[in-house]
């Protein structure tokens, strides 16, 4: 599989599209002015503890409250809070924490009254940003993503990803862990740190434990509310997670993130830098990788299934998302309608996983997929939805087709679902659904023609109307143009455009810029 990454970096916004084999697959958008990521470490306030709830809410700054669970805590809730206490002091007891004795992990039996008060200041990291009313999600037990593991202070802990399969590796990869890790840090080793380096799982847990260790100076002193520690870039997050060997190009048109993406890609992947491209030419990025038209069309409420003509119908509920699949027209006659919906289910299981990991949709999702009366047939859905969700990197549980043909997944949700419009407003009927009689055109065109040359005393105007309009206005000898000439004494030039609806036209000045009427 082909990997290709495409990103859009402009005065507002830096949107990057991830393709594999030229079909988009997600799509990311990072505001210049963003304040809160997954990631971002803060000095929180307590503002109440809800002991109906076991949770409390953080104030981090934001316009809503922070939630923090219970369960979010993390064992070593106690000593999260005396490392604060001493960093806000300037203890010198907070530099190193491989030195200190950690106490028994905490109960999951107990309540977070007996823990937390109004008021208190703690360090808390996003785990969630806010969704629709609900404000961002945090948690106490900190952890700092690196390109091969994943840094967790206050344990000692060492966990290896379930996706590498080898004994032989997973135990190299432990051994060499334990043999560098410094105390009191526990670790889990990423898929991608298969078969690397003792030099480069070393780089690697070097630049986090530094990570780590630049809190400290940032709490002396420090009042709540406070950012501790902003995560990467989003772009840089995308390729320290997602950059394999499956990539062969990575192609951003802003000089600047060009080079900051660059150095990013000398220190963390060196064999990777040649593929790197900076985008020079005129026309958007996205118009001349095919990335405009695959977002106008994989944004509807009804999604196409070009290869078998069958469509994908979305809705979207405040707790879950339904996708329904319908056939469409396009049937096989010589095989049967059990193969055909197998064969229809099949092709609209790769869109609907594809559709997932494009709007970023999670919660709850319901797919409606057609009947299929042979068991056989849904355990094959069932593993075909499996195999291709594979590569969707978000937590998530897939059931097999019930009886009535339905496929329930639960997917992790982090951040509001990418939801982009793809109807434009009519400029004919300025999106009221009504237009006027096509009888009054040429009356609401003298009319506005006459205001500009007598009241505005407007020179060398041109006039852009539909071809259909200009051929009525041009025929005939003593047409309008003549009159309107004549009635004006200054000549209006007619232009046919294509791009004008039939009852659409403006008029430019002489420097050819829209007037607006």
């Amino acid at each position: 599989m082909n990997k290709e990454l495409i990103i859009n970096s402009s005065s507002n916004e830096v949107v990057i599209a991830l393709l594999e084999d030229k079909s988009l697959v997600e799509l990311h958008r990072e505001k210049h002015d963003s304040q809160y990521a997954v990631g971002d470490v803060y000095l929180g306030r307590i503002r109440k503890v809800m002991p109906g709830l076991n949770a409390a809410f953080v104030d981090i700054g934001s316009e809503k409250d922070a939630f923090l669970h219970y369960l979010d805590l993390g064992p070593q809730i106690k000593t999260v809070q005396k490392f604060t206490e001493l960093a806000i002091a300037g203890n010198s007891k907070a530099n190193d924490i491989s030195k200190w004795e950690l106490p028994e992990d905490l109960d999951k039996s107990e309540r977070m009254a007996s823990f937390l008060k109004a008021n208190e200041s703690l360090l808390v990291q996003i785990s969630k940003e806010s969704i629709s009313t609900k404000g961002p999600r945090v948690c106490s037990e900190l952890s700092f993503a690196g390109r091969y593991l994943v840094l967790i202070p206050f344990s000692n802990k060492i966990s290896v990803s379930s996706k590498i399969k080898s004994s032989a590796e997973r135990n190299r990869l432990r051994y060499t862990i334990q043999s560098i890790l410094p105390k009191n840090f526990g670790v889990i080793i990423r898929t991608v740190a298969e078969g690397k380096s003792v030099a480069d799982l070393d780089g690697d847990l070097r630049h986090l434990i530094s990570k780590w260790e630049s809190i400290a100076p940032q709490l002396l002193q420090a009042k709540p509310p406070k950012l501790v520690l902003s995560e990467q870039a989003k772009t840089m997050t995308i390729l320290r997670d997602l950059l394999n060997k499956d990539f062969n190009s990575i192609v951003v048109n802003d000089e600047d993130l060009y080079r900051e993406m660059k150095a990013y890609l000398v220190s963390i992947a060196k064999d990777k830098v040649d593929i790197l491209k900076y985008h020079k030419g005129g026309d958007p990025i996205f118009d001349v990788y095919g990335v405009t038209k695959q977002i106008k069309s994989g944004f509807g409420r009804v999604i196409p299934i070009k290869r078998t003509g069958a469509y994908l119908v979305i809705e979207h509920t405040e707790a879950m998302h339904v996708i329904d699949v319908n056939s469409g027209h396009k049937m096989n006659a010589e095989i049967s309608q059990e193969q055909n919906a197998l064969n229809v289910n099949l092709e609209a299981a790769a869109e609907v996983v594809r559709q997932l990991r494009l709007r970023d949709l999670g919660g709850i999702i319901v797919i409606d997929f057609i009947d299929l009366r042979d068991g056989k047939n849904r355990k094959i859905l069932y593993q075909k939805i499996a195999e291709l969700m594979k590569n969707d990197s978000a937590k998530h549980n897939i059931l097999p087709p019930s009886k009535f043909g339905l496929v329930q997944i639960t997917r992790q949700r982090v951040r509001p679902q990418t939801n982009i419009k793809v109807l434009e407003k009519c400029p004919v009927c300025d999106g009221t659904g009504q237009v006027k009689s096509n009888l009054l055109l040429i009356d609401d065109i003298e009319q506005h023609l006459n205001y500009l040359i007598r009241e505005q005393n407007q020179k060398k105007l041109t006039l852009e109307v539909n071809p259909f309009v200009y051929a009525f206005l041009k025929k005939g000898f003593w047409n309008y143009s003549r009159k309107w000439r004549w009635k004006y004494k200054q000549r209006t030039k007619i232009l046919s455009s294509t791009e004008m609806h039939y009852l659409q036209y403006r008029f430019l000045n002489s420097d050819g810029e829209e007037i607006k009427l």
